[in-house]
């Protein structure tokens, strides 16, 4: 069972659709015991981060989501979720994030257009299962910050906008993508499907 976690700020049915469609089995969950529980699990987010990390205190899924991590199983941020995984953020002020991947999101600086929106390239930087056979093409962004590393290691792939943009971070089990792998076309459906490999769920269709 793969939990889409439902913290009343995720683009939950699309992704939980693009799960469907790679033959695994979701459920769409703000309960902390099916959390636990699952083999996998997806973090979504769209809208602003202060207010997602208020409704993931106030619900006690913050320590929900570290508690998983802690657990070794696959987990992955998508967009907005991607960036809760991360220390801070100065998004409309200074926001404490999970801390679970060292760095800070900061706003885009500069004369060009913002939101970063549409369709831009990834290019690895180290080798990873995640990318395992995959050739650097196009993904979907959609967003007005992103997120700075602190250590090089927890990088896989950037993007160019104006600058080098971290698009995908990984530390262990732990993975997160800038853009939106359920709506980047083939690169980002096999982007999901290579993490849900991760899992040791049993696809649908294999049974």
């Amino acid at each position: 069972m793969i939990a889409v976690i439902d913290y009343g700020m995720g683009n939950l049915h699309s992704v939980s659709k693009a799960v469907e469609r790679l033959g695994y089995e979701v459920n769409v969950t703000g309960n902390a015991a099916d959390i636990l529980a699952a083999d996998g699990a997806i973090l979504p987010g769209v809208g602003a981060f202060g207010d997602a990390m208020l409704h993931l205190r106030e619900s006690g899924l913050d320590q929900v989501v570290k508690e998983y991590v802690q657990q070794g199983k696959p987990l992955l941020g998508i967009c907005l979720g991607m960036q809760l995984l991360f220390t801070t953020s100065e998004e409309y002020g200074q926001h404490e994030g999970l801390n679970l991947i060292p760095g800070h999101i900061v706003k885009f600086q500069g004369d060009y257009k913002i939101p970063h929106m549409g369709w831009n390239r990834l290019a690895f930087k180290q080798s990873d299962t995640l990318l395992e056979g995959l050739e650097e093409g196009h993904v979907y962004f959609v967003h007005s910050f992103h997120a700075r590393v602190e250590r090089s290691e927890h990088l896989l792939a950037t993007t160019d906008y104006h600058q080098d943009v971290t698009a995908i971070v990984a530390d262990g089990n732990l993975y997160g993508m800038q853009f939106h792998p359920e709506k980047s076309g083939s690169l980002g459906m096999e982007l999901l499907r290579q993490f849900l490999k991760k899992t040791s769920v049993v696809r649908m269709e294999d049974c």
